[in-house]
């Protein structure tokens, strides 16, 4: 992947861009640039939207009027920051997909897909920008336009459940929290009897903690974390993934000999990190490790940027819980139940799609266009 922002040059001047999240008609924005001559090669979804802007400037009269012309062609989740000489334009896709916030330092306003990040640079956080919104940032002060805007919102879960920061707050929720009530529910759905909860660092801890605080069982640490690895299941191969997590997380040996353990973490993908987790644990001599996961079971791929992968990779979507549960060598597995998902997140409404397949816009049709462009 290219780093961001980037930078492009064109007729009128310059722009810079950023985006999160993934557009699901991205040949479809690629022939129509191809039709009216446009010679490039290009592979990111950030690519085709800055080339779009860059056409529409020369049609417009205003870099915020071809930023609002190329998101009314955009389908997906995205959340862009967009930056012309003058001018800092903030766009959030009209379902809310992705998260965007707007900060202050100073004299100086900041755009952001989270909170924590405005905290890093010393800003204060002012408010969310709202799903199908555009804001102006120029020496006219803010200027905001909602004509993206729906009424439907579908905010993305697994920014409650793993992707965002755990120092964050997202459309009002705060994610400590969020992650905190998710713990309780798994231990209302799925008590056991137990010495020690614990979770798979980082993700997995607050769940963790919102269980022992509902069901009475002692929190601890069983896990030291090597904090230079990173995210083990988007590693391309299995033999990375399964490396990386012995290179990524230690057993405290003592923490965990002669004792039944409660093990809470976000999600099981393809399985292989949680079963060497496992095994770890009762090497070290743990009596049972009673699994609990803070998300239902990933049934179905993700097409909005998060980085869940087909079917066929998914173990839930081929396996029964009792079947994984033996699969990855636990004595006993409780996946989240989806009721429980709009109250860990504040009660807004979500996209679940990948735990239920109900896609917020009908991501089928557009993927199955036939576009003969040759990309």
């Amino acid at each position: 992947k290219k780093k961001q922002p980037l930078v492009l040059s064109y007729i009128k001047g310059t722009l810079a861009l950023a985006h999160n999240g993934n557009l699901i008609n991205t040949p479809e924005l690629k022939w129509e640039l191809i039709q009216n001559g446009a010679i490039f090669h290009t592979t990111t979804d950030s690519e085709v939207i800055a080339f779009h802007v860059a056409r529409e400037r020369v049609h417009s009269k205003t870099v915020e009027e071809a930023v609002l012309k190329t998101a009314r062609k955009l389908k997906g989740g995205y959340a862009l920051v967009i930056m012309s000489p003058r001018k800092l334009i903030g766009v959030r896709d009209p379902l809310g997909l992705k998260p965007l916030c707007l900060g202050k330092r100073d004299n100086t306003y900041v755009l952001a897909s989270e909170s924590c990040a405005l905290t890093s640079v010393g800003a204060e956080f002012i408010r969310d920008i709202e799903p199908g919104e555009m804001i102006t940032i120029s020496r006219n002060g803010i200027e905001s336009n909602k004509e993206l805007s729906t009424g439907k919102h579908a905010h993305c879960v697994f920014e409650y459940i793993y992707f965002a920061r755990l120092d964050s707050m997202m459309d009002g929720v705060k994610i400590y929290d969020a992650r905190i009530r998710g713990g309780k529910s798994l231990a209302k759905s799925y008590p056991v009897e137990a010495d020690l909860v614990t979770g798979v660092p980082e993700s997995g801890i607050p769940a963790a903690k919102g269980y022992s605080e509902e069901s009475g069982i002692p929190f601890g640490f069983a896990f030291y974390k090597n904090s230079y690895i990173g995210r083990t299941f988007i590693k391309p191969t299995q033999k990375e993934r399964e490396s990386s997590v012995h290179l990524k997380l230690s057993v405290l040996d003592s923490a965990v000999k002669g004792k039944r353990i409660v093990l809470v973490d976000d999600s099981i993908v393809r399985g292989t990190t949680i079963a060497n987790l496992i095994r770890m644990l009762k090497k070290a001599g743990a009596l049972e490790v009673h699994v609990r996961i803070s998300s239902p079971p990933f049934l179905h791929p993700c097409y909005f940027g998060t980085d869940v992968p087909s079917n066929d990779q998914l173990i839930a979507s081929n396996h029964s819980a009792q079947e994984i549960c033996e699969m990855i060598g636990a004595d006993s597995l409780g996946y989240m139940q989806s009721d429980y998902l709009e109250g860990m997140a504040g009660h807004l409404p979500l996209c679940k799609a990948c735990f239920d397949g109900k896609y917020p816009m009908d991501v089928e049709a557009e993927l199955n266009k036939k576009i003969d462009c040759g990309c």
